[in-house]
């Protein structure tokens, strides 16, 4: 069964829009893409900049049901995938000894009633319309990327004591990425890549009045010019768009109507989250704010 996601890039942009996020034609085209070809969709950028909310606002704007899966190091396929319930399964051994031969009780105990479906198997099952978000996969180990690789070829999954599982209605896939190693080629060409990076001052400005509308544009257009002016600093860790709309609304909390010297200083912690980081902002930032 397949799903209609967006009929159109244009589509795509108004939707997505509706549901809260603001996308640039290259997003817009690459979440249609995404859909029409039934392609994952491998997104990469710094932290911060709306990959994993990219997904839910392909989930939200579609009605479709997010199942994420948080990736980690140390994730395993029990944890991917599936596991047994191997108490139940004890239980049952125990209750069935001396009953029955050991092969009718191993055919027994791996059915169904004892699978542990975890988020990869979870997605690839559904009859419903689904948004399959693997958040942070360069987290996770190499070995982990060969778990992903059936899942993404053929949207199947094989249980060897049940056999292969394959979808019925293929989820929307979004792995996102920070970086922080190289993928596999064998996961990368399985997908369409998108790169997000920090969005240019108009856009941000955009993005953050459509998320705090109750911040006077030119407070607004204070707060990114301050933000831009950061990222331009060697810092351990730039403020991305979620800390600017943090720091937003910050400033209505506060019932700052003007974001001066003073008040940047007073509030930095909320977009600088490394305290080598603030000294070299307060020490270095020359503010030429009106």
């Amino acid at each position: 069964m397949t799903t209609t996601w967006f009929a159109s890039a244009d589509d795509a942009t108004t939707r997505l829009s509706e549901a809260g996020y603001l996308t640039d034609d290259a997003t817009a085209l690459t979440a249609y893409l995404a859909g029409a070809l039934e392609k994952p969709l491998l997104v990469e950028g710094p932290a911060g900049v709306g990959k994993t909310e990219l997904a839910k606002a392909v989930a939200r704007s579609t009605g479709a049901e997010l199942v994420r899966l948080q990736c980690y190091e140390g994730l395993d396929e029990a944890r991917a995938l599936y596991e047994w319930n191997y108490k139940k399964q004890l239980l049952r051994i125990q209750a069935s000894q001396g009953d029955a031969a050991w092969s009718e009780v191993h055919d027994d105990i791996f059915t169904e009633e004892f699978l542990l479906t975890r988020p990869l198997l979870s997605a690839i099952r559904r009859d419903e319309p689904t948004v399959l978000l693997v958040d942070e996969v360069d987290k996770t180990d190499v070995e982990v990327e060969g778990l992903l690789l059936e899942v993404l070829s053929d949207f199947q999954v094989t249980i060897p004591e049940l056999g292969t599982v394959t979808a019925t209605r293929r989820p929307f896939v979004v792995l996102t990425s920070n970086a922080s190693r190289e993928l596999s080629e064998a996961v990368k060409r399985r997908c369409l890549f998108l790169h997000l990076g920090y969005p240019d001052a108009e856009r941000e400005r955009a993005i953050v009045t459509s998320q705090v509308p109750g911040l006077d544009d030119r407070v607004v257009a204070q707060l990114v010019d301050v933000v831009v002016r950061l990222r331009e600093l060697e810092l351990k860790k730039a403020p991305s768009i979620a800390e600017s709309v943090d720091w937003a609304r910050t400033l209505v909390a506060l019932e700052i109507g003007d974001l001066d010297e003073a008040t940047v200083a007073r509030t930095l912690g909320v977009v600088l989250k490394h305290a080598s980081d603030q000294q070299r902002a307060v020490k270095e930032l020359k503010l030429a704010l009106s």
